[in-house]
């Protein structure tokens, strides 16, 4: 019998859905906090993070009143702590920093939350690095390391998270799902690091994508809505649920692409850094940087946010976190090979696994650290999710409040930074 080919064997057929693949999310609905105004603070920039150089290209660089409703509240954030929200929960041992000193606002502890990408530098590195809990003093910091955006929003919305690190698209979502009540934007943190990485004999270029089984980490997310745009750019047709059309999307999760990818088992992958490095120490070349769609360079790829209860209630504590994400960026920035080794421990003690050399040193010059939230470029990323049919026509003034970050950025003479007409004020 003759051997098959295993590029016919591997490669199924555009209706084919390869496992752990996924049609659909399934995030169950988050209890939504109740709405509190915003606390007031000083309003007068941005520090900006290291200017990296992309492949290629030159350097553009977190009452109830009945005893019932209580505990209720408490075995659900227990729950979702517990039951699959974030892959791991840490509550010591990563940051070389201990709690030590008075409490911040007398509180015993801060809940953060940020996935294990390069994406997520500011986080990985000032929590690893010691920056949160030095702003926090005795009030101790823990961390959960999520998978997805969407069940960040989910952890946020139900109390088991304070603040977080999210991409664009999962803060327009969570946001516009709950008529605007849950969370606010308060920094920038990323800009850049999201390619189309594609086998180099299946795909000629980024306008090569008719037929083709392209992969995205989630349904809605960033990369999702970037992609889809692009591909009806393109004049490509594609459901935005189904992800079936003139091109096929697979939503599949960024630790199983590779091995995808590898297999033959999708021609492309829409992905953010260090996933598209992998793919591309695999043998994948990459078709589109997507800084190269945005003006400048530059576009948000992931922004802090908090829980507006958190913030009414704690602003202290979020000022202080703010404090320790600014010093974090500018160290980052003048640190460079330092902060690579420290962004990679994190990633190997939070996502259980070091980056080799050739997949670490082109993810991390492949970002932007930054405190600006760029905007502007959110705003046009939620229309771009309009039209793909994934968002409804969204109202997003009052998604920003920018006032604790420009009174920090301030202090240290810093540009104030805009929210684009999308703030509280």
């Amino acid at each position: 019998m003759p051997a098959a080919d295993p590029r016919t064997a591997l490669a199924p057929s555009r209706n084919h859905r390869p496992a752990g693949a996924h049609r659909h999310p399934a995030p169950s609905p988050a209890a939504l906090r109740e709405d509190t105004p915003p606390v007031p603070a000083d309003h007068p920039a941005p520090v900006r993070g290291p200017r990296r150089t992309r492949r290629g290209h030159r350097p553009r660089h977190r009452y109830a009143t009945a005893a019932v409703a209580a505990a209720l509240a408490t075995l659900l954030a227990v729950a979702l702590g517990a039951c699959g929200y974030g892959s791991r929960a840490e509550t010591g041992g990563v940051a070389k920093v201990q709690p030590r000193g008075e409490r911040t606002g007398g509180l015993d502890e801060v809940r953060l939350g940020y996935f294990a990408n390069v994406t997520h530098a500011t986080a990985l590195v000032g929590d690893r690095e010691g920056f949160f809990q030095k702003e926090l003093g005795g009030t101790k910091v823990t961390a959960q390391v999520f998978g997805a955006g969407p069940s960040a929003v989910e952890a946020l919305n139900a109390g088991s998270v304070d603040i977080a690190w999210l991409g664009p698209s999962p803060a327009v979502n969570g946001y516009t799902k709950a008529g605007g009540r849950n969370l606010r934007i308060i920094s920038g943190s990323a800009s850049g690091g999201v390619s189309l990485v594609a086998h180099p004999d299946r795909v000629s270029g980024p306008d090569d994508l008719r037929g083709k089984r392209i992969a995205t980490p989630q349904l809605g997310n960033t990369q999702d809505v970037a992609l889809l745009h692009h591909l009806a750019e393109k004049g490509l047709r594609v459901d935005p649920d189904s992800g079936e059309g003139e091109a096929t999307v697979l939503r599949i999760d960024n630790k199983e692409t590779p091995a995808f990818f590898r297999r033959g088992d999708i021609d492309a992958a829409w992905v953010p850094e260090p996933t598209a490095s992998q793919l591309t120490a695999q043998g994948g070349r990459v078709l589109l940087d997507e800084r190269d769609l945005w003006e400048d360079g530059r576009h948000v790829i992931t922004t802090m946010v908090v829980s507006q209860r958190f913030l009414a209630r704690h602003p202290e504590a979020v000022e202080a976190v703010l404090r320790g994400s600014v010093k974090a960026n500018a160290w980052i920035g003048s640190h460079p090979e330092e902060a690579r080794a420290s962004l990679n421990t994190a990633l190997e003690r939070q996502g259980g696994k070091a980056l080799p050399p050739e997949v670490l040193d082109p993810a991390f010059e492949n970002i932007e650290v930054l405190d600006d939230p760029l905007a502007a470029t959110l705003a046009r990323q939620a229309e771009h999710a309009e039209r793909a049919g994934l968002l409804e026509k969204p109202d997003l003034r009052g998604i920003y409040d920018l006032r604790l970050l420009n009174k920090v950025l301030a202090e240290r003479g810093a540009r104030k930074v805009s929210a684009a007409g999308l703030d509280t004020g």
